[in-house]
């Protein structure tokens, strides 16, 4: 015995919850499947505290998956991306540049909101969905793919037919290894920490970037809560410096986190646990295979800088979306059809933002020095100021 659907989604992180949303609101058949059922509580054992940046062109596609009536009430606005240098020899700001919505529309660049709470939601909407499964705890095992359908077993022993399958399993895809499609990896040497702070001052809907050595110290703005602000920290190093600072006493974190953030929000309270993973830049050689797409990080992983991951991805479903339909939905004209539409993009942003990661880590004072001078005259020319806005957002 075989199940047969439309749309197999393997991957149940942000991005596949996403794609099955989108898809199953647009009348498919889809099934989705994790391994590790999705943790929808800030506190509870697991959860994933990162914060994810909707940047606006994204929204459109939550929308149509019935997905951001749910997220909005949820999101703290980010309307100035805000970059700060203080690469000087005392750690203070000399150099800060505010980029503002403002001089390309009327929207904020995006809206912030933490990853547990996306799982929740998007949980929920799919449990409104009647042609939508989602299979929790089973992992994709193999993968046959022929002109006509691909073939799926799970590690539950079960099998699936399908006419898409839509690999969003992550940075190690088994999808993507089994049709063979080679990945590129850079890698930096470094981690980044995540983890939510309290603080004095108002963030006022800025997104703050810290810029020293090692990587970014990135405030992300939350909704406040409690009487209290707060904001989303990433903080990205040395992975012997990360690792270091995770072993130590909570007294002496606080004081370095003091630090690293330039008392740019007064003092700091940190309000969650410490999470770690490591930063990789990596891209796969193609974008689908017979009968399969890739996207989000099983496609391409970049350093969280600019808030282009999550944003990718949902380009890469916009996409898919786009050029699907009840007829030629995973066929190779299809298929052939998306790696051509995102691969070059996919490209040029990865090596983007390996650019701009090797720039943050520079230590040596006279690149430092260097660094803040090119800001500063970038942010000067204002042509060139509103073409690299438009740039990170991902608009014309």
């Amino acid at each position: 015995m075989r199940d047969e659907t439309d749309i197999l989604i393997s991957g149940g992180g942000v991005a596949g919850l996403a794609a099955a949303c989108a898809f199953g609101a647009a009348g498919y058949r889809v099934t989705c499947v994790e391994p590790q059922p999705p943790v929808t509580e800030a506190e509870a054992e697991g959860s994933d505290l990162r914060t994810t940046a909707f940047l606006h062109p994204s929204i459109p596609v939550l929308e149509a998956a019935g997905l951001w009536a749910r997220l909005a009430p949820h999101a703290a606005a980010l309307q100035i991306m805000r970059i700060v240098d203080a690469g000087g020899v005392e750690a203070r700001p000399r150099v800060v540049k505010d980029f503002d919505a403002a001089d390309l529309s009327d929207k904020p660049f995006g809206w912030n909101l933490p990853n547990w709470l996306l799982r929740r939601e998007m949980l929920a909407r799919m449990a409104e969905l009647p042609n939508v499964r989602f299979l929790a705890g089973v992992a994709t095992a193999s993968v046959l793919t022929r002109a006509s359908e691909v073939l799926v077993t799970l590690s539950d022993g079960s099998r699936h037919a399908a006419k898409l399958l839509i690999g969003a399993d992550g940075r190690g895809s088994l999808v993507r290894q089994a049709l063979g499609i080679e990945v590129k990896t850079l890698r930096y040497g470094q981690k980044a920490l995540a983890f939510a702070v309290s603080h004095p001052v108002p963030h006022d809907n800025i997104s703050t970037e810290i810029h020293r050595s090692g990587g970014p110290f990135t405030f992300v703005p939350l909704p406040d809560a409690g009487g209290q602000h707060r904001s989303a920290v990433v903080w990205m190093d040395h992975a012997a410096e990360i690792d270091r600072r995770l072993a130590l006493p909570a007294t002496e974190f606080a004081a370095e986190m003091q630090a690293r953030s330039c008392d740019l929000l007064g003092e700091l309270t940190q309000i969650s646990r410490l999470t770690a993973w490591p930063i990789i830049a990596q891209i796969a050689a193609r974008m689908a295979g017979e009968r399969t797409a890739l996207m989000a990080e099983a496609a391409h992983v970049m350093p969280p800088i600019g808030a282009q991951g999550l944003n990718m991805s949902l380009a890469d479903l916009t996409a898919l979306l786009e050029l699907a339909t009840p007829a030629n939905l995973g066929d190779a004209a299809m298929l052939a059809a998306y790696h051509r539409k995102r691969h070059w993009d996919v490209e040029a942003r990865v090596r983007g933002i390996d650019l701009l990661n090797r720039a943050s880590q520079i230590g040596a004072q006279p690149l430092r020095d260097l660094r803040a001078a090119t800001l500063n005259a970038m942010y000067s020319i204002a042509p060139l100021r509103r073409g690299l806005m438009r740039a990170g957002i991902g608009v014309r």
